[in-house]
């Protein structure tokens, strides 16, 4: 007869074959394709106009929403105004336990995340080209339908993007993995035939 401990291994075993199994076939690439866009995130950093949500874990007074302001700082109770421009959010975590361990608690842990960015535009061959707000994992093809889908000449291959931070456009192909930042600008061209 067969101990528990042998079933229950060999259950495992099994759920662990399974997992494995259903996680290489087709169903995958697409997962990936969807999370993909998130990852354009990465290097963000923050700027006027940029809402975040700050937790102090074990401190619900001193957890909220935070706008940056115009000059780059958001205001926490206790630690007062903290400039924040050109910080990522990770980086604005770890900046805000250092303030808060400076005299008001002993280990603070603070989570940032960002609730809503900087509007994007989109200008060229759409149909309604303008401001649109931001929400996160954004891409192109997403900011096009927003902005009533592409004009009858719209280059669909290739996009102009600005970034906030940069004042030269990119040229970039336009897959449905195109990520679209915070203060970002589209520019659809038209096509030449």
């Amino acid at each position: 007869m067969m101990s528990f401990r042998t079933t229950g291994c060999a259950m495992l075993s099994l759920m662990i074959a399974a997992v494995a199994a259903c996680s290489s076939g087709p169903a995958l690439g697409r997962i990936s394709e969807v999370q993909i866009p998130g990852t354009g995130m990465a290097g963000y950093m923050l700027g006027s106009g940029d809402e975040i949500r700050v937790t102090v874990f074990d401190e619900p007074d001193l957890s909220g929403t935070f706008l940056v302001d115009g000059q780059g700082t958001i205001t926490l109770p206790l630690i007062g105004q903290i400039e924040v421009v050109n910080l990522s959010v990770n980086a604005t975590s770890r900046l805000l336990e250092t303030r808060l361990r400076e005299g008001w608690l002993r280990d603070p842990k603070v989570s940032a995340e960002l609730v809503k960015g900087r509007p994007y535009y989109i200008l060229g061959e759409v149909n309604k080209p303008g401001e649109y707000p931001f929400v996160a994992g954004l891409t192109v093809m997403n900011a096009v339908a927003s902005a009533g889908d592409f004009a009858y000449r719209a280059d669909k291959g290739r996009v102009l993007i600005k970034s906030a931070d940069s004042p030269n456009e990119r040229d970039v192909e336009l897959t449905p993995t195109t990520v679209v930042r915070p203060g970002d600008t589209i520019r659809i061209r038209e096509r030449f035939f």
